[in-house]
């Protein structure tokens, strides 16, 4: 996402570098979304995956509809908006399938069980491997899944972000054998510890209007990071390392997808998965920063979320 949009500067050949040197060390897994650009990131992961497709699993997702010049329009789960928002996705993706498709949000206006039959419907014409879902909530998660297989649900999950694991969302998925999806494991780079105060963003990072970036907010969740960065100094590794590693340990079902647009990043990222946390850390990070712990909410509109 931050590759096209949302997180301030942008530079196609390290985005594209980045990518593979991702593939090389082993990722398979690229999550796009028609909204980041909007549309210009399909583009930029297609043309990084031309020649490797084979090597990776291409998920992207629809819903959050958007004109060509940033306009949003709102969540579309119309049939027929299905059906053309994938044509335009594989066409940008320049790929015959996608292997993971989202909704990216739910529309409350249309019955997710004519959205998901619409998913259903491309999959059966081979355009699509496998469905998914964004931050539905757990009676919309079993009503998609009675339609269609549900194959992995997309939530944000972090240290700082754990609302799954107590409003029915992580126990619905688990029950009906879902892949949980972890986006944003890093709190949007907050858990790095290398955001003190907005000046460190640019004047267009949309972080600048989230709630949890902004004043009293702000200052109670670095006391929080700051106990997570002793922790990740105790062990040898850095805070973000540790927080990835964190999301890993909750189960071989969740696939934390951290964001970055450098390979220096990536590569810190990766080296995460070799990382193992004993019960007692585990315990102590628990207590360093325990659910519900962090101030604000997570968007500045929360509407969309959990319908």
């Amino acid at each position: 996402m931050g590759m096209s949009e949302f997180y301030g500067a942008r530079d196609e050949d390290e985005s594209i570098a980045t990518i593979h040197r991702a593939i090389d060390l082993g990722v398979t897994l690229l999550d796009t979304a028609d909204a980041y650009g909007p549309f210009t990131n399909e583009e930029l992961v297609g043309r990084a995956a031309a020649g490797l497709r084979d090597r990776v699993v291409l998920a992207t997702k629809f819903g959050n509809e958007r004109l060509p010049d940033g306009t949003r329009v709102g969540v579309n789960g119309r049939p027929e908006y299905v059906r053309s928002a994938c044509d335009g996705s594989l066409r940008r993706l320049g790929t015959d399938h996608i292997d993971l498709y989202y909704q990216h949000r739910v529309d409350a206006e249309t019955p997710i069980e004519e959205t998901v039959g619409a998913m259903a419907e491309l999959v059966r014409t081979g355009k699509v491997r496998h469905l998914g879902l964004s931050e539905a909530a757990p009676e919309t998660i079993r009503r998609a899944h009675a339609v269609h297989p549900i194959t992995a649900l997309q939530t944000e999950w972090s240290l700082w972000t754990r609302d799954a694991e107590s409003n029915g969302v992580l126990d619905t998925v688990r029950e009906l054998g879902i892949g949980f999806v972890a986006y944003s494991p890093l709190g949007r780079g907050f858990l790095s510890g290398t955001i003190d105060g907005s000046e460190r963003l640019a004047a267009d990072d949309f972080r600048r209007h989230n709630p949890r970036f902004q004043g009293d907010n702000l200052a109670s969740n670095l006391e929080l990071v700051r106990q997570v960065q002793d922790i990740a100094s105790e062990k040898g590794v850095t805070a973000s390392q540790l927080a990835l590693a964190w999301v890993l340990a909750q189960g071989d079902d969740v696939v934390p997808i951290p964001g970055t647009k450098r390979r220096s990043y990536l590569e810190e990222n990766v080296a995460a998965d070799g990382i193992e946390l004993t019960a007692d850390e585990l315990r102590r990070i628990g207590e360093a920063w325990p659910a519900g712990a962090a101030a604000g909410d997570r968007y500045a509109d929360m509407t969309p979320i959990h319908r």
